[in-house]
Protein backbone atom coordinates (compact mmCIF):
# COMPACT_ATOMS: atom_id res chain seq x y z
CA UNK A 1 0.00 0.00 0.00
CA UNK A 2 1.47 3.36 -1.03
CA UNK A 3 2.29 5.38 2.02
CA UNK A 4 1.65 9.27 2.25
CA UNK A 5 5.30 9.27 3.25
CA UNK A 6 6.45 6.98 0.77
CA UNK A 7 9.46 7.90 -1.12
CA UNK A 8 8.21 7.66 -4.71
CA UNK A 9 8.30 11.23 -6.51
CA UNK A 10 6.02 13.52 -7.26
CA UNK A 11 5.08 13.20 -10.77
CA UNK A 12 5.08 15.96 -12.81
CA UNK A 13 1.22 17.65 -14.66
CA UNK A 14 1.75 18.55 -18.32
CA UNK A 15 -1.56 19.76 -19.99
CA UNK A 16 -0.63 21.38 -23.39
CA UNK A 17 2.17 21.09 -25.18
CA UNK A 18 2.09 23.77 -28.62
CA UNK A 19 3.43 26.70 -30.26
CA UNK A 20 0.31 28.21 -29.38
CA UNK A 21 1.04 31.44 -27.22
CA UNK A 22 -2.24 32.61 -26.30
CA UNK A 23 -2.60 30.88 -22.91
CA UNK A 24 -4.59 32.62 -20.75
CA UNK A 25 -5.18 29.66 -18.40
CA UNK A 26 -1.04 28.73 -17.96
CA UNK A 27 -1.70 25.21 -19.77
CA UNK A 28 0.77 25.15 -22.50
CA UNK A 29 3.88 24.20 -22.53
CA UNK A 30 6.31 25.18 -26.05
CA UNK A 31 7.41 22.15 -27.95
CA UNK A 32 11.27 23.31 -27.55
CA UNK A 33 11.13 23.29 -23.87
CA UNK A 34 9.16 20.71 -23.36
CA UNK A 35 11.95 18.62 -25.49
CA UNK A 36 14.48 20.34 -23.34
CA UNK A 37 12.64 19.40 -20.07
CA UNK A 38 13.18 15.77 -21.19
CA UNK A 39 16.49 16.12 -22.28
CA UNK A 40 17.51 17.20 -19.29
CA UNK A 41 15.34 14.31 -17.75
CA UNK A 42 17.70 12.08 -19.53
CA UNK A 43 20.78 13.39 -18.76
CA UNK A 44 20.30 13.24 -14.73
CA UNK A 45 20.19 9.44 -15.45
CA UNK A 46 16.25 9.53 -15.33
CA UNK A 47 13.36 7.91 -17.46
CA UNK A 48 10.11 9.38 -17.60
CA UNK A 49 7.09 6.91 -16.82
CA UNK A 50 3.54 5.93 -16.88
CA UNK A 51 1.73 6.39 -13.62
CA UNK A 52 0.73 2.71 -13.37
CA UNK A 53 4.59 2.01 -14.28
CA UNK A 54 5.88 3.68 -11.82
CA UNK A 55 3.25 2.40 -8.83
CA UNK A 56 3.80 -1.18 -10.37
CA UNK A 57 8.06 -0.33 -9.92
CA UNK A 58 7.44 1.19 -5.82
CA UNK A 59 5.58 -1.69 -5.23
CA UNK A 60 7.51 -4.42 -6.17
CA UNK A 61 10.61 -2.50 -4.10
CA UNK A 62 13.00 -2.22 -7.05
CA UNK A 63 15.91 -0.18 -7.14
CA UNK A 64 14.76 1.26 -10.90
CA UNK A 65 12.23 3.67 -9.18
CA UNK A 66 14.63 5.97 -7.63
CA UNK A 67 15.43 6.40 -11.59
CA UNK A 68 11.82 6.97 -12.63
CA UNK A 69 9.38 10.27 -12.44
CA UNK A 70 5.41 10.32 -13.86
CA UNK A 71 4.84 12.06 -16.43
CA UNK A 72 1.20 12.95 -16.71
CA UNK A 73 -0.67 15.15 -19.16
CA UNK A 74 -4.31 16.46 -18.70
CA UNK A 75 -7.16 16.68 -20.84
CA UNK A 76 -6.24 14.65 -23.93
CA UNK A 77 -5.46 17.52 -26.19
CA UNK A 78 -4.73 16.90 -29.43
CA UNK A 79 -1.43 18.61 -29.81
CA UNK A 80 -0.06 15.79 -27.62
CA UNK A 81 0.25 13.41 -30.80
CA UNK A 82 2.23 15.79 -32.99
CA UNK A 83 4.63 17.89 -30.20
CA UNK A 84 4.67 15.21 -26.72
CA UNK A 85 4.66 11.73 -28.30
CA UNK A 86 7.76 11.84 -30.55
CA UNK A 87 9.89 13.30 -27.97
CA UNK A 88 8.76 10.88 -25.43
CA UNK A 89 9.41 8.10 -27.95
CA UNK A 90 13.02 10.17 -28.74
CA UNK A 91 14.15 9.35 -25.04
CA UNK A 92 11.97 5.85 -24.72
CA UNK A 93 10.00 7.44 -22.24
CA UNK A 94 6.01 6.61 -21.55
CA UNK A 95 3.50 8.47 -20.02
CA UNK A 96 0.04 8.75 -18.98
CA UNK A 97 -2.78 10.36 -20.61
CA UNK A 98 -6.12 11.36 -18.93
CA UNK A 99 -8.68 12.30 -21.46
CA UNK A 100 -12.60 13.27 -21.20
CA UNK A 101 -14.41 10.19 -22.30
CA UNK A 102 -17.28 12.65 -23.54
CA UNK A 103 -15.20 15.05 -25.29
CA UNK A 104 -13.47 12.59 -27.64
CA UNK A 105 -13.07 14.78 -30.83
CA UNK A 106 -14.61 18.12 -29.13
CA UNK A 107 -12.73 21.14 -27.67
CA UNK A 108 -11.95 22.33 -24.51
CA UNK A 109 -15.40 23.96 -23.57
CA UNK A 110 -14.77 23.97 -20.21
CA UNK A 111 -12.78 27.26 -20.51
CA UNK A 112 -14.69 30.14 -20.97
CA UNK A 113 -11.82 32.38 -22.56
CA UNK A 114 -8.74 31.56 -24.96
CA UNK A 115 -8.64 29.99 -28.11
CA UNK A 116 -10.42 26.36 -28.96
CA UNK A 117 -8.00 23.64 -28.37
CA UNK A 118 -9.01 20.47 -30.34
CA UNK A 119 -9.19 17.12 -28.29
CA UNK A 120 -8.00 13.37 -29.39
CA UNK A 121 -10.39 12.00 -31.64
CA UNK A 122 -11.06 7.74 -31.17
CA UNK A 123 -7.96 7.24 -33.77
CA UNK A 124 -5.50 9.56 -32.69
CA UNK A 125 -6.25 7.73 -28.97
CA UNK A 126 -5.94 4.71 -30.12
CA UNK A 127 -2.31 5.83 -32.16
CA UNK A 128 -1.05 7.44 -28.67
CA UNK A 129 -2.30 3.76 -26.73
CA UNK A 130 -0.10 1.95 -29.39
CA UNK A 131 2.34 4.19 -28.89
CA UNK A 132 2.65 2.48 -25.71
CA UNK A 133 1.11 5.10 -23.83
CA UNK A 134 -1.34 4.89 -20.31
CA UNK A 135 -4.71 6.32 -20.87
CA UNK A 136 -6.68 7.25 -17.95
CA UNK A 137 -9.72 8.90 -16.98
CA UNK A 138 -10.55 12.27 -16.89
CA UNK A 139 -14.11 11.83 -16.63
CA UNK A 140 -16.91 12.58 -19.09
CA UNK A 141 -16.94 16.78 -19.36
CA UNK A 142 -14.42 18.43 -17.04
CA UNK A 143 -16.77 19.37 -14.21
CA UNK A 144 -15.57 19.90 -10.35
CA UNK A 145 -17.09 16.67 -9.01
CA UNK A 146 -17.73 17.59 -5.75
CA UNK A 147 -20.54 20.15 -7.07
CA UNK A 148 -22.57 17.18 -9.07
CA UNK A 149 -25.23 15.15 -8.13
CA UNK A 150 -24.47 11.20 -6.98
CA UNK A 151 -25.65 9.95 -10.52
CA UNK A 152 -23.86 12.56 -12.36
CA UNK A 153 -20.73 11.30 -10.08
CA UNK A 154 -21.27 7.76 -11.15
CA UNK A 155 -21.22 8.62 -14.97
CA UNK A 156 -18.19 11.12 -15.10
CA UNK A 157 -16.26 8.19 -12.81
CA UNK A 158 -17.55 4.93 -13.54
CA UNK A 159 -19.22 5.62 -17.11
CA UNK A 160 -16.11 7.45 -18.54
CA UNK A 161 -14.20 4.56 -17.37
CA UNK A 162 -15.95 1.80 -18.96
CA UNK A 163 -16.79 4.14 -22.66
CA UNK A 164 -12.17 4.94 -22.52
CA UNK A 165 -11.65 1.06 -22.24
CA UNK A 166 -14.40 -0.09 -25.37
CA UNK A 167 -12.74 2.80 -27.38
CA UNK A 168 -8.64 1.76 -26.33
CA UNK A 169 -9.54 -2.06 -25.73
CA UNK A 170 -7.25 -1.43 -22.99
CA UNK A 171 -7.81 -1.54 -18.90
CA UNK A 172 -8.06 1.74 -17.51
CA UNK A 173 -7.24 1.89 -14.00
CA UNK A 174 -6.47 5.87 -13.43
CA UNK A 175 -8.59 8.46 -12.37
CA UNK A 176 -7.76 12.56 -12.51
CA UNK A 177 -9.57 14.57 -10.91
CA UNK A 178 -10.98 17.55 -13.00
CA UNK A 179 -9.49 21.17 -11.66
CA UNK A 180 -7.81 18.78 -8.91
CA UNK A 181 -11.22 19.22 -6.90
CA UNK A 182 -11.48 16.24 -4.66
CA UNK A 183 -13.27 15.81 -1.60
CA UNK A 184 -14.38 12.07 0.22
CA UNK A 185 -17.34 11.76 -1.99
CA UNK A 186 -15.05 11.73 -5.04
CA UNK A 187 -13.09 9.02 -3.62
CA UNK A 188 -15.40 6.68 -2.55
CA UNK A 189 -16.71 6.96 -5.93
CA UNK A 190 -13.27 6.37 -7.63
CA UNK A 191 -12.30 3.13 -5.82
CA UNK A 192 -15.75 1.74 -5.97
CA UNK A 193 -15.70 1.89 -9.43
CA UNK A 194 -12.92 0.16 -9.47
CA UNK A 195 -9.26 2.01 -10.69
CA UNK A 196 -6.62 1.29 -8.95
CA UNK A 197 -5.12 5.10 -8.72
CA UNK A 198 -6.24 8.78 -8.91
CA UNK A 199 -4.37 11.54 -9.32
CA UNK A 200 -4.82 15.26 -7.53
CA UNK A 201 -2.81 18.42 -7.78
CA UNK A 202 -2.63 19.47 -4.01
CA UNK A 203 -0.80 18.34 -0.97
CA UNK A 204 -4.38 16.46 0.58
CA UNK A 205 -4.98 14.25 3.26
CA UNK A 206 -7.02 11.37 1.24
CA UNK A 207 -5.60 8.15 1.08
CA UNK A 208 -2.17 8.48 -1.33
CA UNK A 209 -2.96 6.15 -4.01
CA UNK A 210 -6.42 8.04 -4.81
CA UNK A 211 -5.09 11.03 -4.65
CA UNK A 212 -1.49 11.49 -6.03
CA UNK A 213 -0.20 15.07 -5.94
CA UNK A 214 1.97 16.08 -8.55
CA UNK A 215 3.76 19.16 -9.79
CA UNK A 216 2.45 21.47 -12.28
CA UNK A 217 5.01 22.31 -15.05
CA UNK A 218 4.84 26.13 -15.19
CA UNK A 219 8.14 27.63 -14.49
CA UNK A 220 9.68 28.77 -17.45
CA UNK A 221 13.19 29.32 -15.76
CA UNK A 222 13.66 26.00 -15.47
CA UNK A 223 16.08 24.72 -18.04
CA UNK A 224 18.04 27.89 -16.42
CA UNK A 225 17.97 26.28 -12.32
CA UNK A 226 18.73 22.75 -14.32
CA UNK A 227 21.65 23.45 -16.25
CA UNK A 228 23.12 25.85 -13.18
CA UNK A 229 22.62 22.89 -10.49
CA UNK A 230 21.46 19.34 -12.56
CA UNK A 231 24.29 17.72 -13.56
CA UNK A 232 26.88 18.41 -10.77
CA UNK A 233 24.21 17.13 -8.42
CA UNK A 234 23.96 13.82 -9.97
CA UNK A 235 27.83 13.84 -10.41
CA UNK A 236 28.30 14.64 -6.62
CA UNK A 237 25.06 12.40 -5.09
CA UNK A 238 23.68 9.69 -7.56
CA UNK A 239 20.24 9.58 -9.22
CA UNK A 240 18.45 9.44 -6.04
CA UNK A 241 19.66 13.36 -4.98
CA UNK A 242 19.80 14.50 -8.56
CA UNK A 243 15.75 13.28 -8.78
CA UNK A 244 14.58 15.14 -5.75
CA UNK A 245 16.66 18.36 -7.00
CA UNK A 246 14.89 17.86 -10.15
CA UNK A 247 11.56 17.63 -8.05
CA UNK A 248 12.45 20.75 -6.03
CA UNK A 249 13.79 22.71 -8.77
CA UNK A 250 10.65 21.86 -10.96
CA UNK A 251 8.35 23.26 -8.12
CA UNK A 252 10.33 26.59 -7.69
CA UNK A 253 8.42 29.61 -9.06
CA UNK A 254 10.25 32.28 -11.13
CA UNK A 255 10.89 35.86 -9.23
Amino acid sequence: MLKRDSSLLRPLMYHSVSPDRDDPYCITGRPERFAAQMCLIRSLGMRGVSIRELLAAQAQGSWKAARLIGLTFDDGYDDFIDYALPVLLRYGFTATAFVLAGRLGADNAWNPEGPRKRLMTVERLRAAVAAGIEIGSHGLLHVSLPSVSDHELDDEIGLSRRLLQEATGQEVGGFCYPFGHVNDRAVRAVRAAGYDYACAIWRNDWPARYALTRIAVQDPHLLTRLVKGGARVLLESGPQVAAQKLVETIRKRPR
